[in-house]
């Protein structure tokens, strides 16, 4: 969903605005200089300063603060004036009891706006400038004020006192202020008065539980954009209905995640503005698109059917029922209300509307439509149909001359073509945008994805746009993590290549993508960030302070002293921020794929930290995933599923949801470790149910399955199985170019052949992955290539394990520096190998280097509960110990042996608790 733009207009007049009109005075109290009273400090008087800058920029919000709230709000912010405030506050607002009291209020409000009329101002006296915030927020309230009518005045009277009198009713324990005797008299005059007016309120909420009928529900549109204002009568639904009081329509819309406050029956007193309603419907849409299926279907549908019976030409509704059924999984309810959002508004309310250079209108956004359509096939996982879609999107697109909308369906294409597995597009993309294809020269699917990116990087960046600038960069950034480029013209001298990937050209589209946040204000399309910001600043004033990653919450609030305004969020749109966070992902992704998982786990830690309130759940599961795989590999299963129990219970585990993928690896590997073969074998298969049945969907999945299938066959000796399995994942990741796929399932043939006792076999297999690893600077699987390499060797016999030795040294500072518990203890034990096997070495000289290294290897691989390496760390171990003649340390390493031996035999002692955990 795109933005609202925001336009300056009148705002209705309610009980909270004029609450901090109040606050206002207090603030800036006419006729004062320096730090005015009751502060007595410059920091008391510029906390609330930054309060009420907060509050007056979330007033366009749908939702406003009770009374209650607000004191509330003031307890955090207050400290020592507290009371004060508090008292000064509802005491203010109980005073208002007849028109010239409001007419008064406001009088006395224009004395502390600055400007020509304002007369002589001394140097340091507190006034407001006209055009600050909070100037203009006061002005904009005056303008309303005069503009009220008599009637319009009556209300506001009679909501001041609902607003208050609900505030005193739902706190029983509120003592009001104490006036001495010297106010007697006063308390008494006013008493009769006040006492009038709350039976006036009693009898205004009595009214409205008689209106059974229908609830007023009032559109006010800027004319600068719509013609007329309408007023729509809302059947009452009794279904919906509290018991108390009716609500209207803002009441029903309750948001779908819990990152939007509820309402209750109390906070129905006020009507709604065009602005605020499309402000909500904005938020609800950015809820979905971030939070996807995690909250309730029928809730949030039948909050839209109330608002679309209530406003049925407000047809932006539909859209978010068509958002709402996405994310959903609810085929046919989402292609109807896709379909009928076009058919009732062309697709132009709701989005942001730039006119085509011809200026032609009458054929509506059929292009826009397109586009939708072939962004949902793409959700399902329809690949074929979504690309026919979409390329009907670019030839309408240009047709119309909608350069906006063309360079968005480039960009939807290229992210089609680098997530899905599509094999060729011949007869489906056409020619009209590729200047290659119409001399002659077929690309290949990776060429044309190159050519799409280029061609809508550069077309982004002609139409300013910078957000789409920024994911382009990051789309350029992933293609050059995986892809060779290679000249995409067959003729003509050719100069020497290095055929490898660039990580330079990676951390360049990186530091592209960055500058987004400098330059995001410049976009033709602004969102309305200042009452979504503030709205967000006002309600984190009770969140605890500090980072919780990976961390159960304490849900202890914030106190007064710890309470820091540079602790809330910034002022930055939230697609910018996500934009930013998905920067730090993409890092994190590549430094693994290089091989440092130090940096690897920094980025992740970055992202999980600074971006976990803007980002959606898609990708803050992806950095909790990245963490607690590195969990495991470094510190073992038992802190890592610690770590999953926290993320399970963050996120919702769904149908091919992260977290649920994870729980499944980190069963399997564990599974192996301790030869528990039968569940690793059910793992495999709930892997495989969860990938689609569509050609080039999940291949992600797919191919992790297959990898783990192969390995759990290789695990039961199973030699001819697992070797058929891992050549027909081969052929499937060379069909679709899975280039580091290839290297992986290239290791894992080698290791078969290893393993099955066919070393010679298992040599080319093991140079070819080798080949891949540095073409693609897969640093430490390039390193895991190398150690196959050496047990190859020196699996043909003791005179090559001089040459073995040699190639393991020169990896090892690789492994050591980023490599796991497993494949560090893998090396350290080849290593051993390698000593014991050369008939040159003197193990009663050099016993310590064979020893230090088993020795680490054996507590590593403990921690990873690996029994068959750890039975051989032992074993090895036992040998060298024998041959020094230390018979003690040999019956404890040779009992070790046994005992690990003893598991990988018989697996079902501990086989309970894993199963639990499937």
């Amino acid at each position: 969903m795109t933005g609202i733009l925001k336009l300056p207009g009148a705002i209705s007049l309610t009980p909270h605005k004029v609450s901090v009109c109040i606050l206002l005075q207090i603030y800036a109290p006419p006729a004062q200089i320096s730090v005015p009273f009751p502060f007595s400090s410059v920091s008391q008087h510029n906390r609330l300063g930054l309060f009420l800058l907060a509050i007056t920029k979330s007033c366009d919000d749908i939702f406003e603060p009770k009374l209650e709230e607000l004191i509330n709000q003031l307890r955090e912010i207050g400290g020592l004036l507290n009371h004060w405030l508090t008292d000064h506050l509802t005491s203010r607002l109980s005073s208002l009891s007849s028109p010239d009291d409001l007419f008064n209020f406001f009088s006395d409000m224009r004395g502390i706006l600055g400007g020509p009329e304002a007369g002589v101002v001394e140097d340091d006296q507190v006034i407001l400038d006209p055009n600050s915030n909070l100037g203009m927020f006061l002005r904009r309230c005056l303008l309303a004020f005069n503009l009220l009518s008599y009637e319009g005045l009556c209300h506001l009277l009679t909501n001041i006192g609902i607003y208050c009198k609900e505030a005193l009713s739902s706190c029983p324990s509120y003592d009001p202020p104490h006036l001495d005797d010297s106010s007697n008299e006063l308390e008494y005059e006013n008493m009769d008065l006040e006492n009038l007016v709350y039976g006036k309120v009693d009898e205004e909420i009595e009214a409205r539980e008689r209106a059974s009928e229908g609830v007023s529900f009032h559109l006010h549109m800027p004319k600068a954009l719509f013609d007329l204002a309408e007023d729509i009568e809302v059947p009452a639904d009794p279904r919906s209905r509290h018991s108390d009081k009716d609500r209207e329509v803002g009441q029903y819309m309750h948001p779908p995640t819990n990152t939007l406050r509820d309402t209750d029956s109390s906070a129905a007193l006020f009507l709604r503005t065009n602005w605020q309603i499309q402000g909500f419907l904005q938020e609800q849409a950015d809820a979905i698109e971030r939070h996807g299926g995690s909250f309730s279907l029928n809730a949030f549908e039948l909050v839209l059917r109330q608002l679309q019976k209530s406003a049925p030409k407000l047809h932006r509704v539909r859209f978010l029922r068509y958002l709402n059924s996405l994310y959903h999984d609810d085929y046919f309810a989402a292609l109807e209300n896709l379909h009928c959002y076009f058919d009732y508004s062309a697709g132009i309310e709701g989005l942001d509307y730039v006119p085509p250079v011809s200026g032609c209108y009458n054929l509506g956004r059929y292009e826009v439509a397109l586009l939708c359509l072939g962004m949902m096939h793409f959700h399902y996982g329809h690949p074929k149909q979504a690309l026919e879609v979409l390329t009907e999107a670019v030839h309408i697109s240009q047709q119309q001359s909608n350069d906006v909308c063309l360079a968005y369906t480039l960009a939807a294409i290229c992210n089609l073509l680098s997530e899905t597995g599509i094999s060729s597009t011949t007869g489906i993309l056409g020619s009209s945008y590729s200047p290659l294809t119409s001399i002659g020269i077929s690309l290949s699917v990776q060429q044309q994805l190159f050519v799409l990116l280029r061609g809508s990087l550069k077309r982004a960046e002609n139409l300013k746009l910078k957000r789409l600038v920024a994911s382009n960069h990051l789309a350029m950034a992933r293609f050059d993590l995986t892809h060779v480029q290679r000249p995409l013209l067959s003729f003509g001298p050719k100069a020497s290549l290095k055929l490898r990937t660039s990580p330079i050209n990676v951390c360049k589209e990186l530091r592209s993508s960055s500058q987004l946040i400098t330059e995001f204000a410049s976009e033709n399309t602004t969102l309305t960030t200042d009452g979504h910001f503030s709205t967000a600043w006002l309600k984190n004033l009770q969140k605890p302070m500090g980072s919780q990653v990976l961390s159960q919450e304490n849900g202890s609030e914030s106190s007064n002293n710890a309470f820091q305004f540079c602790g809330q969020p910034s002022s930055i749109p939230g697609s910018v921020l996500q934009l930013m966070g998905s920067t730090y992902l993409l890092r994190a992704t590549a430094w693994e794929t290089y091989g440092s998982a130090s940096l690897a786990k920094v980025n992740a830690l970055v992202y999980a930290t600074c971006f976990a309130d803007v980002s959606s759940t898609s990708d803050a599961s992806l950095a909790y995933v990245k963490l607690i795989q590195h969990l495991a590999v470094f510190k073992g299963y038992k802190e890592a599923f610690a770590a999953l129990k926290m993320a399970d219970e963050k996120f919702l585990t769904v149908s091919k949801s992260r977290i649920l993928v994870l729980k499944l690896q980190l069963l399997h590997e564990h599974a192996l470790h301790r030869g528990h073969l039968k569940l690793a074998q059910q793992v495999c298969d709930e892997l495989g149910v969860l990938a689609s049945s569509v050609t080039g969907v999940d291949m992600e999945l797919k191919t992790e399955a297959g990898l783990r299938r192969a390995r759990t066959l290789l695990a039961a000796n199973q030699f001819s199985e697992a070797a058929e399995v891992a050549h027909s994942l081969f052929c499937m990741c060379y069909k679709f170019n899975l280039q580091v796929e290839n290297a992986t399932t290239l290791l894992l043939l080698a290791e078969i052949h290893k393993r099955s006792g066919n070393p010679v076999l298992g040599l080319p297999y093991a140079l070819a992955s080798l080949s891949f690893c540095q073409s693609f600077n897969l640093d430490l699987l390039r390193a895991s290539a190398v150690l196959t390499l050496a047990e190859l060797w020196l699996s043909l016999g003791s005179n090559h394990a001089k040459r073995a030795l040699s190639l393991i040294h020169g990896v090892l500072p690789t492994i050591l520096g980023h490599g796991g518990l497993e494949l560090r203890a893998r090396a350290y034990i080849v290593e051993a190998k390698c000593y014991l096997s050369d008939p040159n070495f003197s193990i009663s000289e050099n016993a310590e280097i064979v020893l230090d290294p088993l020795s680490q290897a054996s507590d590593e691989l403990q921690v990873l509960e690996y029994h068959e390496l750890a039975a051989e760390a032992f074993y090895l171990k036992a040998i060298v110990y024998d041959k020094l003649g230390k018979l003690e340390d040999r019956e404890e390493a040779a009992t070790s042996f046994k005992k690990h031996t003893l598991a990988l035999e018989n697996p079902h002692d501990d086989e309970d608790s894993l199963i639990n955990m499937l």
